[in-house]
Parts: C-alpha cells; sequence; structure tokens
C-alpha cells in the first residue's frame, strides 16, 4: 500500500488543534492535562485494536466485520492467563504480559483457522465478506460462552499498574502510560516492518502486482496468510489492553469496540496505517473531552467527529492512492 507521495500536516495540525480548543473550555490546566494524557492512551490502545483490520484491509482488500471476535477472544485469554498468575503468584507484570502474549497466540492461531475456512473463499468479493464474516463473528460469541460463560467477568488491574502519579493537581494514571507505550511499540514495528524490510517490500509488491511477485518465485498466498494471522494478534493485544481499560470483558466486547474500530479506520483512510494512528488519538481525545464537558454528547462525539472529517476530506486523512 502507498501512501500520498507529499506528506500532509494537516491532519497532525488538527490533532494539535482539538487539545488547545479544548484548553478554554476546561478551563482548569490541571484537569485539561489529566483529559488529554488520558485520551491519548485511549487513543492508543483502539489503534492497537484497529491496526489489525487497518492492515488487513489495506494490504489483502478484506472487509473482516469478524475482527470483533479476536478482541472478545484476547480479553477472555487474558482473564484466565492472569486468573492462573493470581494463583500462581506471579507479579502483577508478569501476568500481565504473560496475558498478552498467550492472547496474541490464540488470537493468531484462531485467526488462521479464520482465513483458511470463513475468508478465503471470498476473496475479492466485499459484500459476501460482510456478510459471511458477520457470522463468523456470531459463533464466535456463541462459542466464547460454551468456554467462559455468557455472564461479564472482572478484569482487575494488578496492583503494580493501579492509580497515578500525580504532577500538581494533574494525574497520569499508570495503567494508561503503559498502554500508550505499547501502543507507540507497536506503530514504530509496523512502519519499520512495512517499510524497511524485505517482507514488508513483498507484501507491498504483491498488493501492487501479485501475479509478478509470484513469478519471482515467491509464494505471496503465505504472505498474505501471515499478515492476517498478524492482524488477528494485534486484535488479542487489544483486547487485553482493552478488557484492562475497562476492567471487566463480556463475550459482547467485540461488537461494542466493531463501531470505534470502523470510525476510526474511515476517519484515517482505509488501510492507512499512519491514518489509523492519527484518527485513533482523535477519536480518543474527543471521547475524554466531550465526556467530561458534555456527557450527554459523549457517544455522538465520534460520529460527529467522522462526519466532520469526511466532509473536509472525504477519502479520509491519509487515504490510500494506489493498490
Amino acid at each position: 500500500m502507498i501512501p500520498q507521495s507529499r506528506f500532509d500536516w494537516r491532519p497532525i495540525a488538527l490533532l494539535f488543534a482539538v487539545p488547545l480548543l479544548a484548553l478554554p473550555a476546561v478551563g482548569s490546566g490541571s484537569t485539561w492535562i489529566t483529559l488529554t494524557v488520558a485520551g491519548l492512551a485511549m487513543g492508543l490502545i483502539i489503534f492497537v485494536i484497529a491496526s489489525g483490520l487497518t492492515l488487513i484491509f489495506g494490504l489483502m482488500d478484506v472487509l473482516n466485520f469478524g475482527h470483533g471476535v479476536f478482541i472478545a477472544l484476547g480479553a477472555f485469554v487474558a482473564t484466565s492467563v492472569m486468573g492462573y498468575g493470581a494463583g500462581a503468584g506471579w507479579s502483577g507484570f508478569v501476568s500481565v504480559f504473560a496475558a498478552m502474549l498467550v492472547a496474541m497466540m490464540v488470537a493468531g492461531a484462531v485467526g488462521w483457522a479464520f482465513e483458511r475456512v470463513i475468508v478465503r473463499p471470498v476473496y475479492g468479493l466485499h459484500l459476501k465478506q460482510i456478510l459471511i464474516t458477520m457470522g463468523g463473528m456470531i459463533v464466535g460469541e456463541e462459542i466464547i460462552k460454551v468456554v467462559w460463560g455468557p455472564l461479564q467477568i472482572a478484569l482487575p488491574l494488578p496492583d503494580e499498574l493501579r492509580g497515578a502519579w500525580l504532577f500538581g493537581d494533574a494525574a497520569i494514571e499508570k495503567y494508561r502510560v503503559l498502554a500508550a507505550a505499547i501502543g507507540l511499540v507497536v506503530l514504530a514495528t509496523l512502519v519499520f516492518t512495512l517499510n524497511r524490510t524485505k517482507i514488508g517490500l513483498l507484501i507491498r509488491a504483491g498488493v501492487q502486482d501479485r501475479s509478478m511477485v509470484e513469478a519471482l518465485g515467491y509464494r505471496i498466498r503465505r504472505l498474505f496468510v501471515g499478515v492476517f494471522v498478524a492482524g488477528s494478534a494485534l486484535a488479542g493485544l487489544g483486547g487485553v489492553l482493552w478488557g484492562l481499560y475497562q476492567q471487566s470483558v463480556t463475550p459482547q466486547i467485540g461488537a461494542q469496540v466493531n463501531v470505534l474500530i470502523f470510525i476510526v479506520i474511515i476517519i484515517g483512510g482505509l488501510g492507512s496505517t499512519f491514518g489509523c494512528f492519527v484518527g485513533a488519538l482523535l477519536v480518543g481525545l474527543m471521547a475524554n473531552y466531550t465526556g467530561f464537558l458534555a456527557p450527554k454528547v459523549a457517544l455522538f462525539s465520534n460520529i460527529a467527529l467522522m462526519v466532520g472529517i469526511l466532509l473536509w476530506r472525504p477519502q479520509g486523512l491519509y487515504p490510500i492512492t494506489n493498490r
């Protein structure tokens, strides 16, 4: 996937403008700092979740509406791993990172099966992709209910990640800092892999001219399966982060987050990794500012943000110019 050749700084300016415009409305500087850091952290969690779907659509042209099942699967795997870790006397950090690792492995393995059984027969057929992947998500949710039950399960933060650091009257939550750091690592890894490695070069070349890459002796299908598995694993990681953020999980958690995911990738430009990053930060900031200033309209704020951006840039902030 190839972004616009000349980098456009206007979406970055918008990203800085939103907090600056919110400052006089919030009034208190310390409250503004707390909301801004919380919004950025929330945005980076959403980016981790949405990056998997962005990767799959941008490189494989697959509309996977079943992405939410990998999010839910990651969150529920985390409840089991962290519950086992608590009984085994693991430290909080060990439990959290073990949960992330296992969730990525499980979600990636299920993603491999999902691609082979559900997605592979409908490559290039967008309408059928939407219908069959939504059906796959419904089936996946029912399987999760069979394994973990239909009720909400608590996913509390370990003691090491509870609380906040105080800077004057501003509070920076420890968990949000960790989540933000993981989001930045995911962004750096994706950008480096897609733009600086041979695998990334082959994947992008395969998107442009699949037959030419195959003529050179490379099995592009295997690379695309790897992309789907990686996207599913990122969804599993995002499910762990979101479950810890909510401190509880339900079988419907993936379907609930799906709305935010699609808002983010539409704002960013379908298939654009950097656009997904900027869009996720805008969504996180908007949700936190409106939740503080006008709670009754908080649920609609991100839809309004999407509509406003699409009126300005109908193809999103950083559209992909070629496939």
